[in-house]
């Protein structure tokens, strides 16, 4: 009889740039200026949406509304990662994903108002619907996965989640099918630090949430979230080994929410002014403001033309927005089932 270590737990965290605008050199994805501008630009016209939408919430033209800033490296960086035909599963915190993937900005304001029409997804982008309960869309893109390898499709699928959903069963349920089968999905979590009131501490004893994917044989790696690069380096790493047949991996983008969990959240109740000062220091844009004005690809002007393009971009999508005619009221059910029962029937004939 004897008693021995039967698996250690390694987890490795990507840095590769930091406050002050420096890379590891070594780490450093070939990017050119011109993407490197694009990840910019991207990232300015995530979060200027998202004050839109905090603005047009107050004024009663949007509902309830989850707000992004802080989280844009997160979902900027890995979306940019990724190629046409993949699988993307959002859940409702992702409109910096929307984004740079090219879905309809105004389809964005029309969901958010309440429209069900601003789910349909164009057919040229492969990403399902917005997911608003909790962890419940792991499980889906995981089969969206499986069902790529029967038909020899390279597309992988990846999931974004936040922290909150780590402590889903369908976290376990979907993470334990993509490792059993090695499954080709990326999993994107977004730890934002909070689940609405709810600190990480008090979700998990864990000391990371990457090292939750060794419990089911794959790899997962901690980023830090409000760096680009890194996030983009993670994020084609996975996904290349993915289609290239090496299984799942998790990343655990470290980031933080800077504003309410939505606009019926109020975040001063449960967390400290002090912690959102911290973080503000770690702000995503301008640390990719101090990268690129040390290469010379950026200065104070150029911030201002981008932040105006964006803002014009967002008066567009929103005139097209409002300029849309009312939803019909049965409408609400073309694009939700394909097969409604009898209850959903009689409902339908009731509108």
């Amino acid at each position: 009889m004897s008693e021995k270590v039967i698996a250690t737990c390694a987890v490795r965290r990507l840095e590769i740039l930091d406050e002050s605008g420096g890379v590891d050199t070594d780490l450093m994805p070939l990017l050119s200026d011109a993407e490197i501008r694009r990840m910019y630009d991207l990232m300015v016209l995530t979060r200027t949406f998202d004050e839109r939408a905090l603005a047009l919430q107050r004024e009663g033209r949007l509902g309830t509304y989850p707000p992004v800033t802080g989280q844009e490296a997160a979902q900027v960086g890995s979306a940019l990662a990724l190629q046409p035909r993949d699988w993307v599963f959002p859940s409702f915190r992702e409109m910096g994903v929307h984004l740079a993937l090219g879905f309809p900005m105004q389809q964005l304001f029309q969901y958010w108002a309440g429209d069900g029409r601003g789910l349909k997804t164009p057919d040229s982008l492969n990403i399902f619907p917005i997911c608003v309960s909790v962890g419940t869309h792991i499980p889906h893109a995981v089969g969206a996965a499986m069902a790529a390898r029967y038909r020899r499709d390279p597309a992988v699928a990846v999931a974004y989640f936040g922290d909150g959903a780590t402590s889903k069963g369908d976290f376990h349920e979907g993470f334990n099918m993509a490792g059993v089968f090695r499954l080709p999905v990326v999993f994107i979590c977004q730890n934002n630090q909070w689940a609405i009131s709810v600190p990480l501490t008090g979700q998990t004893a864990a000391g990371s949430l990457a090292q939750k994917a060794f419990a089911y044989g794959f790899e997962g790696v901690q980023v830090d979230g409000n760096d680009i690069f890194a996030v983009y380096r993670a994020s084609r790493d996975a996904l290349e080994k993915a289609r290239g047949g090496g299984g799942p991996t998790f990343i655990e983008c470290l980031t933080y929410r800077m504003a309410d969990h939505t606009t019926a959240d109020d975040a001063s109740r449960y967390r400290s002014p002090e912690e959102l000062a911290t973080w503000s220091a770690r702000d995503p844009i301008l640390r990719l403001e101090r990268f690129m004005a040390q290469k010379g690809i950026w200065n104070e002007a150029e911030g201002k033309s981008v932040k105006e393009q964006s803002a014009a971009l967002v008066d567009d999508a929103v005139r097209l927005m409002e300029a849309l005619p009312l939803q019909e009221k049965g409408a609400l059910f073309d694009d939700t089932v394909a097969f409604p029962g009898q209850r959903l029937t009689r409902q339908m004939k009731e509108q």
